[in-house]
């Protein structure tokens, strides 16, 4: 048996395999339309949060620049996202240049991380979804 056979049949190295080579097959397919829509459904929520703040390295945005802002983030990493949660998790969660989280101050000024929000909208999306 040669060498890279006897890894391939060491336990735990199969599986990790295989999960490989699906990320890597998935990685070329194109963003489904459903999902493409409901990213467009999220950002439309955060545009119409005109009684919050939205919080980018340390500055304060309204709702209609952080919306853009997302949606010309997402074209510009299109090849990472494969889903919404994908979008959530690697363009709208956090600055990929300082790594700092992005975050939302609510009209009661409470802040939280903008993937939980992004999150809850999520839900509620689903949960009238016809």
């Amino acid at each position: 048996m040669t060498r890279a056979r006897r890894i391939l049949h060491r336990p735990g190295w199969a599986g990790l395999l295989a999960v490989l080579l699906f990320a890597a097959a998935g990685s070329t397919g194109e963003l489904p339309a459903d999902e493409g829509r409901l990213i467009e459904a999220l950002i439309a929520r955060v545009a119409g949060m005109s009684d919050a703040a939205f919080i980018r390295n340390d500055r304060s945005y309204d709702a209609a620049t952080a919306a853009e802002f997302l949606r010309r983030k997402w074209r510009r990493h299109a090849d990472e996202v494969r889903s919404v949660e994908d979008f959530i998790g690697r363009v709208a969660s956090g600055s990929s240049t300082t790594g700092m989280p992005y975050r939302i101050r609510l009209a009661d000024g409470r802040e939280l991380p903008c993937a939980t929000v992004l999150r809850e909208e999520l839900g509620k999306l689903r949960k009238h979804a016809p």
